[in-house]
């Protein structure tokens, strides 16, 4: 049985040229990018030619890139690291969205106890942040607005564009407000220019464009203070003590250079056969919903609710089938709760809890995608079979 990867948004196979790339300082160029000798230098210089590597990609300077070991890392030292650096816990007023990933949202419950206030907003049936939801939760005591790029679960790009842009007439009129996305899901799909957004913190990670686990980077707008969340040596620019992972930081600079080569030709491939899945599915399966924006979101993401079955159910009986999938976002695996994101779009708890994400990647074929529409309609009769009071169209 042939098995089929459709779970490209948890983590991505690593690229064989960036397996290449990152070898070499496996074995022979093992030197720490701290010495200050030829083994030293020789990594030091790889290091540097990373981190033009990825400012390139996301039209930023050298200097403005520190690296991570993950988005996860990133949005924390964004986040954390703003409020420490202007030494202000109490009262201090954050905004986000309903629908971050955790590595945020979680990271703004755990400052509330600190005395912050974080304003949640809504997103609507299609998934959006509104920007006048966004202009109207600012208040006197606003330093940080956090808003994804594109969402994990259901790919919708959300405006941060024009959130940047309101952030810098705040900004004009002598207001000290911090813009940070979460772009972890969007680097490597669709074009990413920090400029063109205008934000003073963009986190990103290595695994979702073809590099490896454990790496990723965090972009600081030059003049923006953030207080070191690792203490130890001076390692980037004193924010992250410990020596440099340097196979791993090369590895992230040779996909971030493959994924700005080839963004417009893996996105038009991918988004074909995003489309050639959905027509298919909402063509021959009863009872399945799309879920989110179907303009406004990624090339690689399908989010589809189907009635009658449970997600997990759906998830194991297409893993039996040899189809890799996902219920929402791999970091909340293991939760019984109907996703928070699908629920924040107005589900009720039949399609929430029968949402699958499938999400499309570099390495997927025309033909695999036939395969799936062949077996996919067969697990869900089957699981409607044996929940038959299930089984009836839901209203959205």
């Amino acid at each position: 049985m042939k098995r089929i990867y459709l779970d490209n948004s948890a983590t991505t196979p690593v690229d064989p040229e960036v397996l290449d790339a990152m070898m070499p300082y496996l074995t022979s160029k093992f030197g720490n990018a701290s010495s200050i000798h030829h083994f030293g230098q020789e990594t030091r210089a790889a290091v540097d030619k990373a981190r033009h590597q990825v400012a390139s990609l996301i039209n930023c300077r050298p200097n403005e890139v520190v690296f991570t070991s993950g988005g996860t890392e990133s949005s924390n030292l964004a986040i954390r690291g703003l409020l420490e650096a202007i030494g202000k816990n109490e009262n201090a007023h954050i905004i986000t969205s309903e629908i971050e990933h955790p590595s945020v949202k979680n990271v703004c419950e755990e400052v509330e106890k600190l005395g912050c206030s974080v304003s949640y907003l809504p997103v609507y049936e299609d998934g959006l942040v509104r920007i006048e939801d966004v202009e109207e939760a600012i208040t006197e005591d606003t330093v940080l607005i956090s808003i994804m790029a594109a969402n994990n679960e259901i790919g919708t790009i959300q405006p941060v564009a024009e959130i940047g842009k309101l952030v810098r007439s705040f900004k004009e009129n002598g207001r000290k407000i911090r813009f940070h996305t979460d772009a972890v899901q969007a680097v490597g799909k669709v074009k990413v220019d920090v400029n063109d957004i205008g934000c003073d913190l963009l986190s990103l990670s290595g695994h979702k464009i073809y590099a490896p686990k454990g790496i990723g980077a965090l972009f600081i707008k030059r003049g923006t203070r953030l207080h070191h969340q690792n203490v130890g040596g001076r390692q980037e620019r004193g924010l992250r003590g410990g020596t440099e992972s340097v196979p791993l930081i090369v590895a992230l600079g040779k996909a971030a250079e493959l994924a700005e080569r080839r963004l417009e030709s893996d996105a038009a491939r991918i988004e074909s056969l995003r489309d050639k899945f959905e027509n298919a599915v909402f063509e021959n399966i009863s009872g399945s919903f799309p879920n989110g924006d179907r303009e406004m979101r990624l090339p690689n993401i399908s989010n589809i609710s189907f009635t009658g079955v449970e997600g997990e159910g759906l998830l194991i009986n297409l893993d039996m089938q040899g189809v890799a999938v996902s219920t929402g976002s791999a970091c909340s695996s293991g939760s019984l709760e109907p996703s928070p994101v699908i629920r924040a779009l107005g589900r009720n708890d039949q399609l929430a809890r029968g949402a699958i994400r499938f999400s499309f990647g570099r390495e997927n074929t025309a033909d695999e995608i036939e395969l799936v529409l062949e077996r996919l309609p067969v697990c869900i009769e089957n699981l409607r079979k044996l929940s038959p009071s299930r089984a009836q169209t839901a209203s959205q």
